[in-house]
C-alpha cells in the first residue's frame, strides 16, 4: 500500500511519493524527448512503460530505503509538474540527488526549491552523510540547480551516456 508517507512542503510546492495511479503523469513526463535528452532514456510510448518505470525503479524505493523520486506538485493549484527526490543508487549504495520537470515549468525556480528541500530532508530525517548530484555538463540549467543548492563540484564522470558534472553535499555543509 502506497501511503504518502514521504510528505514535504515548501512555500510553493508539496513533494509525495508516487502511487500507481500516476502512471499517466510518468507517460507525459519521459514521453518528452527535450525533458529527457540528457538523461540516458528512450521516450515512453504508452502506460504500460510507465507503469513498468513505476513498479521496476520508482515504488520499490519507497519500501526498501524509505526515500525516492517525489511527485511534485504547485500548493496553490494542484497541478502535477515534476518530481524531484533522492533515490539509492543499488549498484553503488549512492545516495542520488535528482529531478524532471515539465518544460512549461523550466526556468522557474522549482528545480531549485523542490531540490534543496530534498537535499535537506536527506541530511535531516534521513541522516544522510553524503548526497551525489549528476547532470550532464550540456544541461546547464540542471548544473546550476546542483551549485545553487550549495552542492559542491567533485569530478567529471564518463559512466552512463555521456559526460556528467558530479557534485557532493555532505552532511553539515548546507547552511
Amino acid at each position: 500500500m502506497y501511503s504518502d508517507e514521504i510528505y514535504i512542503e515548501t512555500p510553493r510546492l508539496r513533494l509525495r511519493e508516487m502511487t500507481p495511479d500516476d502512471a499517466p503523469f510518468i507517460l507525459e513526463l519521459n514521453s518528452d524527448p527535450e525533458v529527457i535528452q540528457y538523461v540516458g532514456e528512450l521516450p515512453l510510448k504508452n502506460v504500460e512503460e510507465a507503469v513498468s518505470v513505476l513498479y521496476m525503479r520508482i515504488l520499490p524505493q519507497y519500501r526498501r530505503h524509505g526515500m525516492g523520486r517525489l511527485l511534485v506538485e504547485l500548493k496553490e493549484t494542484g497541478e502535477t509538474i515534476g518530481w524531484s527526490g533522492i533515490k539509492r543508487e543499488e549498484d553503488t549504495g549512492i545516495y542520488d540527488l535528482g529531478y524532471r520537470f515539465f518544460k512549461k515549468h523550466w526556468g522557474k525556480g522549482y528545480a531549485t526549491e523542490s531540490a534543496k528541500a530534498v537535499l535537506e530532508w536527506g541530511h535531516g530525517e534521513r541522516a544522510l552523510k553524503s548526497i551525489v548530484g549528476k547532470a550532464d555538463v550540456r544541461n546547464i540549467g540542471s548544473v546550476h540547480v546542483l551549485e545553487k543548492i550549495g552542492m559542491i563540484f567533485d569530478r567529471f564522470s564518463d559512466e552512463g551516456h555521456g559526460k556528467s558534472a558530479v557534485y557532493i553535499s555532505s552532511a553539515g555543509s548546507q547552511d
